[in-house]
């Protein structure tokens, strides 16, 4: 039997790491040397969709292998989080995730994956505010004005929101505790049927992302009175923030981001955001993003990472004090 001395251990130890750094090394040099899959865990033609088709061309076109955007929907754009989060950690897989995966965590008791423990952060894509939109019919021209019929007469004012737990539902809370009102919450399968009950009257307000409210706006469906950002808009620049508006300190984004699994090799991960970097950075992309609403976002993996970590402790918070579940 051999007789294996602290020595031969130690030097033992040192070869087998050596190697396994130099694996790491050739994959990332060999990256990509096949397709790689981009998961929009959300239905097509949605805005997550599109800024993932944007992007998934431009990488494809700077790394020489396509990437193919899978749409995988349900739970809440949860499916295809797990799907990814289980995935080989190769750099092949990655899933767009968005405001909505820094929620699940304090709204689903049985979550199957943990978006810090087993997806890693790449980079942020995008962010921008939500618009808050009354019906033109209402004498609410403002969010002054909002404020004072909701203290005027409580229960008068329903809110309509994309679904119970949603970020829409969730930023409308934050609005209800930081002006000091409480409007009805009215919850619904979708920003569109939301936005169509208040443009008939069965609601009054509704607070969504740009692109989903911007044309109901510039069409007179609906009156925007504020938006959330910390800055105005440039699709809505006579539109005030709502901080602007008398709520100090309000301040809410949409946002998303690409992660992959966790354990995939930080050479390959920089690769990737190397060139989501140069992606973002191109004129054309930007204006594209811009016209709905959205600013290009890139940022470092632990830039991301340490906001995907806030926003979950920020939205737990939310969750919590308007005591929000999900029958």
């Amino acid at each position: 039997m051999p007789r294996f001395t602290p020595r031969f251990c130690a030097t033992a130890l040192a070869a087998a790491l050596v190697l396994g750094m130099s694996a790491t090394a050739t994959a990332a040099d060999d990256f990509p040397s096949k397709p790689i899959t981009l998961v929009v865990p959300y239905t097509p033609g949605g805005t997550n969709d599109i800024v993932a088709r944007l992007l998934a061309q431009k990488l494809g076109d700077s790394l020489g292998k396509p990437v193919i955007v899978e749409n995988k929907a349900g739970a809440s754009g949860n499916i295809g989080a797990e799907q990814v989060a289980r995935a080989k950690p190769d750099g092949y897989s990655m899933v767009l995730v968005t405001t909505g995966h820094a929620i699940a965590p304090s709204i689903y008791k049985d979550m199957r994956y943990d978006i810090r423990r087993d997806l890693a952060p790449v980079s942020q894509l995008t962010s921008g505010p939500l618009v808050v939109m009354v019906n033109p019919q209402l004498p609410i021209k403002s969010v002054q004005d909002l404020i004072a019929q909701a203290k005027a007469k409580p229960g008068s004012l329903n809110f309509a929101s994309a679904g119970n737990g949603s970020s829409t539902h969730l930023a409308t809370e934050m609005l209800d505790r930081a002006a000091g009102i409480k409007m009805t919450h009215i919850p619904y399968g979708g920003s569109s049927p939301a936005m169509t009950d208040v443009m008939a009257g069965n609601a009054q307000v509704v607070m969504d992302l740009m692109f989903s409210g911007l044309p109901n706006v510039q069409s007179g469906k609906l009156r925007a009175i504020a938006v959330t950002g910390k800055e105005r808009s440039p699709v809505l620049p006579d539109v005030p923030t709502v901080a602007e508006s008398g709520v100090p300190d309000f301040h809410v984004e949409a946002w998303n981001g690409l992660m992959v699994p966790a354990g995939t090799p930080q050479p390959i991960v920089d690769r990737l955001n190397a060139e989501i970097k140069k992606a973002l950075a191109s004129e054309d992309l930007k204006k594209r993003l811009e016209g709905q609403g959205f600013r290009a976002h890139w940022s470092t993996p632990a830039d991301f990472g340490t906001l995907v970590s806030g926003e979950v402790t920020r939205w737990g918070g939310v969750v919590k004090q308007a005591d929000v579940t999900i029958q």
